[in-house]
């Protein structure tokens, strides 16, 4: 990979390091941490068999690696108040990808970004509160970017967030 997109693929935080192999151990850890994030360190050591030394300097190692990104919280966004959900697929202007991707970082209810392949080249998912709210997003803000060149909206009947298998 050349440096410039090990940059890219980076965020600004120096090139990423290629990564290194996970074993079964490790693999556990990860199904663990998924199903549940505030896992304590000696239950993590418990169910995968190591010390609490060991499962510390693994989780950590991890989170140095970029395997690990951060924890968080799974969240039901129509409970929060976030009752409209929609993929918004975008074409752009070519090789604008990184100018896109810092102006949509920052719009409202933004929750994913994707760079893809096949008809369109950006997948956005986003939560707002209602559908004017969505209108709004989509009409004022997403088609006021100057590189975006047409959107599709696809609104969400129903989701469900996938648990981890494990």
């Amino acid at each position: 990979m050349a440096a410039e997109q090990m940059a890219d693929i980076s965020d600004g935080h120096g090139p990423v390091p290629p990564p290194r192999p996970l074993d079964a151990i490790d693999q556990d850890i990860l199904r663990m941490l998924q199903a549940d994030g505030r896992a304590s360190i000696r239950s993590v050591a418990e169910r995968v068999h190591v010390s609490r030394a060991n499962a510390y300097a693994r989780i950590n190692r991890l989170v140095e690696d970029g395997v690990i990104r951060g924890f968080g919280a799974r969240v039901d966004h129509e409970r929060a108040g976030q009752g409209t959900s929609a993929y918004i697929t975008m074409k752009i202007v070519q090789n604008s990808w990184r100018t896109v991707r810092q102006q949509l970082r920052h719009l409202p209810g933004a929750a994913h970004i994707a760079l893809v392949g096949g008809d369109y080249d950006v997948l956005l998912l986003v939560h707002t509160p209602d559908n004017r709210a969505l209108r709004e997003l989509v009409l004022t803000r997403l088609q006021a970017i100057p590189e975006v060149l047409s959107t599709r909206t696809l609104l969400v009947f129903e989701e469900e967030d996938l648990e981890p298998q494990g």
